[in-house]
Formats: structure tokens, C-alpha cells, sequence
């Protein structure tokens, strides 16, 4: 069960990371993070003509565990530099849109970067959102 809105990465400043489970095995992928104010829930929910992803996670999302993060945010932008466009074109690619969205996680001594990568027919949106699960 969700809040019902985006409250955003940066609703984990502040707090204690306590556990974080990826989950990439359904038809959404998504991090739970448990803080020591409850979890909360990055994904994608998918929709037709669509295909939203994480397509990279830099840095040891475990290592986060046991700290407080004293850095949550999210940018967009274009693909890394010497990304292979052609190589890692997803079955149902569609080059209508693109976005590229980048989350910066820091605790401790942990930096983590979430690299979310999503295309559409450009009718359908490519965001990531992070709700609070009741």
C-alpha cells in the first residue's frame, strides 16, 4: 500500500537506513529502502509503449544500511558518456523519447549512483517515482 504521491528521493535525507532490497525480477523494477521512518518504494510502474528500467547501480546499495544519508538527489540529463546505444537497445525500445534518470545516495562512507534509463513513444511518461509504503 502507497501514500498515493511522489514525495521525492530526497525525503530520505536525514534518515537511517536500516535495509534496501532491489527488486528487477518482475515486470517493475524497484529498491525498497527501510529507514527508521518507515520504507519507501523507487519503481516504475509500466505502461504500453514503454519501457522504464534501472539500468545501472554504482556503489554498494548495502553499504547505505546502518547510516544516515546525508545526500538524496535526482537529476536527468543525457546517456553516460561511451554508452553504446546500439548495444543495449531493450526488445521493445522506442526512439521516440529518452530519459536518463541519475539518483545520488550518500551515508556513511557510501556513495551510491541509480542509473534509471527510460524510453517511450513520447506519449507516456519515463519518470521514476519514490512513495512512502504505509
Amino acid at each position: 500500500m502507497y501514500c498515493g504521491y511522489d514525495v521525492g528521493i530526497s525525503v530520505l535525507l536525514d534518515k537511517k537506513i536500516t535495509g534496501v532490497v532491489v527488486n528487477r525480477d518482475g515486470p517493475d523494477d524497484e529498491i525498497v529502502f527501510e529507514t527508521d521512518d518507515g520504507s519507501y518504494k523507487m519503481y516504475h510502474s509500466q505502461d504500453c509503449c514503454e519501457n522504464v528500467y534501472i539500468e545501472d547501480i554504482s556503489g554498494n546499495l548495502q553499504g547505505l544500511v546502518g547510516h544516515v544519508v546525508r545526500l538524496a538527489e535526482e537529476t536527468t540529463g543525457g546517456a553516460p558518456e561511451g554508452y553504446d546505444r546500439q548495444s543495449s537497445y531493450p526488445d521493445n525500445y522506442s526512439d521516440d523519447s529518452e530519459t536518463w534518470t541519475y539518483y545520488n545516495i550518500s551515508a556513511g562512507n557510501e556513495d551510491v549512483n541509480i542509473r534509471w534509463y527510460g524510453t517511450s513513444n513520447g506519449y507516456y511518461s519515463e519518470s521514476v517515482s519514490v512513495v512512502k509504503l504505509s
